[in-house]
Order: C-alpha cells, then sequence, then structure tokens
C-alpha cells in the first residue's frame, strides 16, 4: 500500500467528524494504514490546524483505549485548508498545501478526494480539480470517492457520471454504498462459493422465495429537509437494497477481482424484470408513518417532523415485490422492503428453501431458511425442523447460527473502514460502478414516475410493520414476513 494524501472536502460535516476521521484512525491504530500519510481537511469553514483537531477529537471519547491513545500520533497527521468550493481560485492554494506535504510525507503524487459534501457539488468539485491539474495521474494514482446520492433520478444520474467522467476517468471514481463495505455483505461471496453445502441450492429449484429486509425505527431526526426530497425509495431501495440483492444473486465471478466481480453483479441487475403498471399496482406498497406511542414514548408522524412539509406525499415506508428473469432465478419471488419507525433497526437476507415433496412430511416439516443478518449482530442462521421428543412425528424448527461477535480473534472492519482501506489500495470491488448505478435507476425510474403521479400512499402507525397491504403482499401468495428478531427490547439491537 503506498504512500497517500487523503483529502476530504466537506471536513467541517457530520460525515468528517463521526464516520470518516473515527475510521482512519481505528485503521491507524490497527496498523492498517500505509506507512506515512497526510490528511487534509477542506471546506469553507475557518479553522486552523490545532482548532480542526480539536474540532475532531471530541468524537473520539466514547472509542476503545487503543484508538485513544492512538489519537494524538494520529492528529498529527491531520492539517485543515479553507476552500471555498464554488471559488476555482482557491484549488490553486490546496496544490500547493498538498505538493508540500507530499513532500514531508513521501507520498509522491497519490491523492484520494473524498465528497462529503452535499450532492450539489459531486459535479463542481471535480471540474476545479481538473482545472487545477490535480486530477493528472502521470506523478501518482488520483482517487475520486464519491458518497451517495449519485443522482436523483435517472436523467440527472446521467448528467452528473457524464459530467463527472469529463474531468475523472471511471478507473478512478470509487462511488460509496456503506452498505457493501458490510463484513456480511462481503462474507455473502465465501458464504456461497466456497461451500459445496449451499451453493448447489442456490437457485431456482431448491428456493421458493427471498426477502430482503432494511429497517429502522428511528425516523427521519434532523434531516426532514433531505429527506423530504428524497424518501425511501431514492435513500434505501435504489441503492443499498438492489446492490445487496445483486451481490446475494450473482454469479460466481471467474476471478476474485474488482472488474470480474462487478461484472457479475451488473449481469443481475440488467435481466430485473422491468416494473410495469401492473406492477406498480399490485407489487409496489408505499407507506408513511403516522403517530404512535411505543413503549411509553410518544413517537411524531412524519408529516409533524422538522423540515417536513405538514402535506408530504413522501414515501418512509417501501415494500415491492420483483424478479429477476435469468436461469438461476426465474420465477422466483424477491419481495424488498425497507422502512424508518418500524419495531427495530435491522437489515437482513432471507432465502426460503421449498418443502419436502414427501406428501407426509410436508405436513409436518418446518419451514428451511437461511437467514444472512447483514447489521446489527452480524451472523448467519440456518432454521430446519427436527422430531418433536416424544411419539409421532411432529417438528420442531431449531436453528444452528454463526455471530461474527463471538470469533475469538480476527478484526471486523466497519463499513466505512473497509471502504477507507480499500480506496487506499486501489481496490473498487465494494464500490460501485458506473454501469450498476445507471441500471438501478433504469428499474427504479417507473417508481418515481409513479409517485410523481401520485400513486397510493399507505399509512402506518409508528413502531409497527408498515401498511397492512405489505403484510398482503405476501400473504396473498400464501407467505408472510419474517420478524428480524427474537426479541423487542431494544429499538437499537434485535438478536438474529
Amino acid at each position: 500500500m503506498e504512500n497517500s494524501i487523503i483529502v476530504i472536502f466537506g471536513a467541517s460535516g457530520d460525515l468528517t467528524r463521526r464516520k470518516l476521521i473515527l475510521s482512519l484512525c481505528r485503521l491507524f491504530a490497527s496498523n492498517l494504514l500505509p506507512e506515512d500519510f497526510a490528511i487534509i481537511g477542506a471546506s469553507r469553514s475557518i479553522y486552523t490546524n490545532e482548532s480542526f483537531r480539536e474540532h475532531l477529537s471530541g468524537a473520539i471519547t466514547e472509542e476503545s483505549e487503543t484508538v485513544r491513545n492512538a489519537w494524538k500520533a494520529f492528529s498529527g497527521h491531520i492539517s485543515y485548508q479553507t476552500v471555498d468550493t464554488s471559488d476555482s481560485g482557491n484549488f490553486s492554494e490546496l496544490k500547493e498545501r498538498i505538493a508540500t506535504l507530499a513532500k514531508s510525507h513521501n507520498c509522491g503524487g497519490n491523492v484520494i478526494y473524498y465528497l462529503a459534501t452535499p450532492p450539489s457539488l459531486y459535479g463542481i468539485i471535480p471540474e476545479h480539480l481538473k482545472a487545477a491539474g490535480m486530477n493528472d495521474e502521470s506523478d501518482g494514482f488520483k482517487r475520486l470517492l464519491v458518497e451517495k446520492p449519485f443522482g436523483y433520478d435517472l436523467a440527472s444520474a446521467r448528467q452528473l457520471d457524464t459530467r463527472i467522467h469529463r474531468s475523472f476517468d471511471e478507473k478512478q471514481i470509487y462511488r460509496i454504498d456503506h452498505y457493501l463495505g458490510k463484513e456480511t455483505v462481503q462474507n455473502l461471496l465465501v458464504f456461497r462459493f466456497a461451500n459445496t453445502l449451499f451453493e448447489p441450492i442456490w437457485n431456482r429449484r431448491y428456493i421458493d422465495h427471498v426477502e430482503i429486509t432494511g429497517c429502522e425505527f428511528i425516523g427521519v431526526e434532523k434531516r426532514g429537509g433531505y429527506y423530504d426530497d428524497a424518501g425511501a425509495v431514492r435513500d434505501m431501495l435504489q441503492n443499498h437494497l438492489l446492490q445487496v440483492l445483486s451481490m446475494m444473486a450473482m454469479e460466481p465471478p471467474s476471478k476474485i477481482n474488482a472488474s470480474f466481480m462487478r461484472d457479475e453483479t451488473v449481469k443481475v441487475m440488467q435481466c430485473f424484470r422491468p416494473l410495469s403498471a401492473e406492477d406498480l399496482r399490485e407489487n409496489l406498497v408505499l407507506g408513511q408513518y403516522t403517530e404512535s406511542t411505543v413503549r411509553g414514548e410518544k413517537l411524531p408522524a412524519y408529516r409533524d417532523e422538522p423540515g417536513v412539509d405538514p402535506q408530504s406525499r413522501t414515501e418512509t415506508f417501501v415494500a415491492l415485490r420483483m424478479f429477476i428473469d435469468n436461469w438461476r432465478w426465474s420465477g422466483i419471488p424477491f419481495y424488498l422492503r425497507t422502512g424508518k419507525r418500524l419495531p427495530t433497526r435491522a437489515t437482513e437476507i432471507v432465502l426460503y428453501l421449498k418443502k419436502t415433496p414427501h406428501p407426509f412430511f410436508a405436513g409436518y416439516a418446518s419451514e428451511n431458511k437461511i437467514v444472512i443478518r447483514i447489521q446489527p449482530d452480524e451472523g448467519i442462521l440456518i432454521n430446519f425442523g427436527l422430531k418433536t421428543p416424544g411419539a409421532g412425528f411432529e417438528t420442531t424448527e431449531v436453528g444452528m447460527d454463526f455471530h461474527y461477535k463471538n470469533l475469538s480473534s480476527g478484526n471486523v472492519l466497519d463499513a466505512y473502514e473497509r471502504l477507507l482501506l480499500d480506496a487506499f489500495k486501489g481496490d473498487a470491488t465494494l464500490f460501485a460502478r458506473s454501469d450498476a448505478v445507471e441500471t438501478c435507476w433504469e428499474f427504479i425510474q417507473p417508481v418515481l414516475d409513479y409517485k410523481r403521479a401520485e400513486g397510493s400512499l399507505y399509512g402506518y402507525a409508528a413502531g409497527t410493520w408498515g401498511p397492512l397491504e405489505a403484510i398482503n403482499l405476501l400473504k396473498r401468495d400464501g407467505r408472510e414476513w419474517r420478524t428480524p428478531c427474537r426479541n423487542l427490547t431494544s429499538e437499537q439491537y434485535c438478536e438474529l
């Protein structure tokens, strides 16, 4: 791993303080960063190097002792540069700062630019970098990390893609979807392809249907203004859930590298069955939470949240029944749901196996399923039926499970740690490629058009599992959603 400089635009923001700097400090404490490096915070706010470090240090207090002890040495690599991103002239000063630090930290021309800024700047900053010659790779790599959302719809995503590509080549662009950085998502590939126990049944012959759930107990908190323009479809379905679905459903790559693996996920996306007018009416459920009292706490309706239009028709819940029209998955329904103010926080994939064909045991056997928990309590659970002690052949459902928290050794990186480390290494495997982003927007665009035409929006009480119509989406097929917890004693954590 080569020595590098990372420039974080939007450095005075919450993402930098709560996620990026903490993740970089943890990597440093684990000796996973390059031998030498420099971090430059860049934004319009006025800081000195010292005051910027002090601003960041407050987020370290709740970290482990190892990370807290590493902070002093780590913070010595941090400096600050005031940059008005609307003025290209500011970038010449940033370029000089980079050149100075490159010499003192022996980084050559290796620079990573992280856009932790509002999406409105995603097209502007690369243009200023190009104008200042800061995209030139003749003296070392230049990588551009872009946070979601990558576009607002299909047209804007294409426009943004074209605009960024005028300044940076595709191989330089790393589009972040932090769900892909989660350990369990990555482990999908090993779980499937390294185990002959599972890969032979990972297809339409043995799988009855698949559920993917991404639920949160929290509401929109202080993001009402942003969320009211985005909604659950843009915020979660278009990127996180479709990316996870594609990794779960992909074919085995011929080589384990970024190009081959991303080729396979895009192939899955290209096989998403287009959503027809009938699908939008019958297989899509959009919901919005209403006020409720949960465990003694009065929760406001979405329309009463700060920054939200009192007449808003923005969805906070979406459920979708969809299909993948390829050889492996033909005819198998995929049920996706995501929402805010649901009973708990959990993200998981559930594969339901077909029932036994034996006429006797078919009436007794428990439902076989594989549960892959992405967050929290990351792990894998396999449910199957065994004979209940006593006479007869009554069965009971039992489970075998694995939890990452029970590993006695090994450092499980969180999503941003994993993605930042991969950016330093130049490994783009877990970053979204241009064609993947566009293909997902093409699939989702009919849903956005349906929303714009004021399609049906259903209410659901905060703290429940969404609108009744979402339950009926499976019920009419003789199925029901899995409740993703063994207990609901905490909205922040539920056991696999």
